[in-house]
Parts: C-alpha cells; structure tokens; sequence
C-alpha cells in the first residue's frame, strides 16, 4: 500500500508587520531623542583616572584653548544678571537693561570687559568662540578674569546660588594661562575647583587604584 503524502507547506513568513513596528519604533526614537548640542568652545582635555563626575547644574566652567584664550559660561540666568551688574559697578562695563537681558541668555563669554557691550549686540547664531579675542589673562598686569570671578562670586552670594567652579583647559595650552587662571581664583578666595578631563582606567594594583577602590576621592585646589 502506498504511503500517503504529506502536503508541504510553505516556510516563508510574513514580515510586514514587523517591518512596520521596527519603522514605528525607530520613528518614535528619532523624534523624542534630544541630541547634544555642538560645544561652542573647542577644548581638547587632558586625560586622567578620575571617577568623580563634574555637576551639570549651577556650574561656573573657565575655559581656556591652546591659544590661550579664556572664556566664562555661566547656567544660571539670576546669577548672569547679576554678574551683568557686578560689572557695571566694579568695571563701568556700560550695560544698559537690553544688554543686560542679553547678558541673561549668553551661553558663554569671552572678550575684554570694554568690548563686552558689542559682543552682546552679536546674533546667536553668528557668536563663536574662534571670532572673539577671549578674556585676558595674558599676565599679573592684564588679568581680567580676576574681575569676572570676583563679579561671579558677588553675583552667587547675592543671590544665594550654589557655586560649582569648574575648569576646563586644552591639554595643549601653555602653563602660563593655567597659573594666571588660579591666579584669579585665589585673588577672589576661591581655593577649591574641579577640572574636567578624560577619563582612563586606574591601573590595577597601584596607590591610587587601592583608593579607588576604598571610595577616595580627590579635589582640586588652587592653593
């Protein structure tokens, strides 16, 4: 007797459905992904083994690039304002109310306090950090940001703001910005900073490892 057939069936399987849930998805994560805006200030860290993660908010960041050019960014819009009229009083910046609102929404500074005025009537979307000369800090004679930090730290004790001072300098940069910098923190009593860096491993078995791994951990200081 014969043996009966079994019908073959077919082994596709249809894939549309899961192509229209991949594409749904996929949409779904390019429209609510917010993605990092460009760094207006070009600064190539220095590398490190530090863990410590630096704050994101009520943040004062000094950079300065290879050229030595320095520039202030502040977060806080009270504290900016604040800072605007600080430079009013210490420096006759010449701020008038419009430049002062301008100075509220500035994401960065970085030119001489006499110019600070024309640089706020610069566009948004034409500012950048090349174009401007940057805040002195060329020497003990010509160190404007002396004046800023003393004007910040003014702004941040008027106002009540938490100060997180922080640093962030190009690995290439002469050591003369950096000194003139720390110059300008001790002259405004400002001893304690954190430096932004790139982060590597600590060697395994190392003094510094051990400490690591005891929860140790170091700040900066300008003393």
């Amino acid at each position: 007797m014969a043996r009966p057939k079994v019908p073959r069936k077919s082994t596709s399987v249809d894939m549309t459905a899961m192509c229209d849930v991949a594409f749904l998805l996929l949409s779904f994560f390019i429209l609510t992904t917010h993605f990092k805006a460009p760094e207006a200030i070009s600064v190539v860290t220095p590398s490190s083994v530090s863990s410590k993660v630096a704050p994101e908010k009520d943040v004062t960041l000094v950079s300065f690039t290879k050229d030595g050019k320095a520039y202030v960014s502040l977060d806080n819009e009270d504290v900016k304002e604040e800072v605007a009229n600080q430079l009013n009083a210490m420096k006759g910046a010449g701020l008038s109310p419009a430049d002062i609102a301008a100075f509220r929404t500035a994401s960065f500074f970085g030119t001489p306090i006499s110019q600070l005025k024309s640089a706020l009537a610069i566009p948004k979307d034409k500012l950048e950090a090349t174009t401007l000369p940057g805040i002195p800090i060329q020497d003990t004679a010509n160190n404007e940001m002396t004046t800023w930090m003393q004007a910040i730290v003014a702004a941040h004790s008027k106002t009540g703001a938490k100060f997180n001072l922080i640093v962030k300098g190009d690995n290439l940069a002469k050591y003369p910005a950096f000194k003139n910098v720390i110059s300008a923190f001790k002259k405004s009593e400002q001893f304690k900073f954190q430096m932004i860096t790139n982060p590597e491993s600590v060697p395994t078995g190392t003094d510094l490892w051990r400490k690591f791994m005891k929860g140790e951990t170091e700040t900066a200081s300008a003393e």
